[in-house]
């Protein structure tokens, strides 16, 4: 007999992992949890259904959301990271030894002792001591901070469910308010292919375009998200993510990474055309 994880990307698109077993099942008061172990993708976990991380590439979306803003920016001591059980985020922020403070805000605390349990590598930045957790509401949290970050970062699940909150203009219009006068905020946005996510995606960056004079979007492939091809928000109130990459600075830092370098952070800014539509529709509602 044989298990699969299947997963609706669309009523008409399915995509499914051969499971070996199932390590986990659960339920907190938000959602599902999950955790599964396959030969291809090693241990993966779900929400609702839905793959967050699996071992074999969660590297790209965490290297993706972390290190484009920081080579941006090098100087970023104080760091907002909202979502983001897994601690994938995290583990690779504290990779910066300039980095003073980095505050995560997970509303869910069972996701953060399940991936502890399953996915130590990933949580393995949990215990630094620059990083403090906090089990709430990050739109709530979020709201209550002015002028106070460099850098936040929405590792957020899809606008379902927990993750409804942080894709709405009340939220985007906190983290101005928290960030810094030179403050990015980096979100992940969605797919652009199936028209759920486009959907989605589209909102997001309606409701960011009006509170940041910097609001771009970069793309990726991570091939267990919904058609492999994902983006990332950056938004700023003074930095250009590519004008402004100080590439040199970065490399000499010597970070090993699996995905990100200089060249692609230049390239990634470069988008399809019907994104750059979708992009110009969504900003001319």
């Amino acid at each position: 007999m044989e298990l699969w994880y299947t997963e609706n990307h669309s009523k008409e698109a399915k995509f499914s992992i051969k499971v070996e077993k199932q390590l986990y099942s659960g339920k907190s008061d938000f959602q599902r949890i999950d955790v599964f172990e396959s030969n291809e993708f090693g241990k993966f976990f779900t929400l609702d259904g839905l793959v967050m991380i699996t071992e074999k590439d969660e590297f790209i979306y965490h290297d993706m959301i972390v290190h484009v803003p920081m080579a941006t920016n090098p100087a970023i001591k104080k760091v907002l990271v909202i979502g983001a059980g897994d601690g994938g985020t995290v583990r690779e922020l504290v990779r910066y030894e300039s980095i003073e403070k980095i505050d995560m805000v997970e509303i869910d605390q069972l996701v953060v002792d399940v991936c502890r349990e399953y996915f130590p590598h990933s949580t393995s930045g949990l215990d630094d001591e620059r990083v403090n957790l906090y089990f709430e509401d990050g739109l709530k949290f979020v709201s209550e901070k002015v002028n106070e970050y460099d850098l936040i970062i929405v590792d957020s699940t899809d606008p379902i469910g927990p993750g409804e909150g942080l894709f709405t203009r009340v939220f985007y219009e906190n983290c101005h308010k928290a960030l810094t006068d030179k403050g990015i905020l980096v979100n992940q946005h969605e797919s652009p292919f199936y028209e759920e996510y486009q959907k989605a995606m589209q909102r997001a960056h309606q409701r960011i375009h009006e509170f940041f004079p910097v609001a771009k979007v970069y793309q990726v492939h991570i091939p267990t998200y919904a058609s492999g091809h994902w983006l990332f928000g950056f938004a700023s109130k003074s930095f250009d993510p590519v004008k402004d990459l100080d590439a040199d600075r970065w490399n000499a830092l010597g970070l090993e990474t699996g995905y990100y370098n200089t060249e692609i952070h230049k390239a990634c800014f470069a988008l399809p055309n019907y994104v750059k539509k979708l992009l110009s529709e969504a900003v001319s509602k």
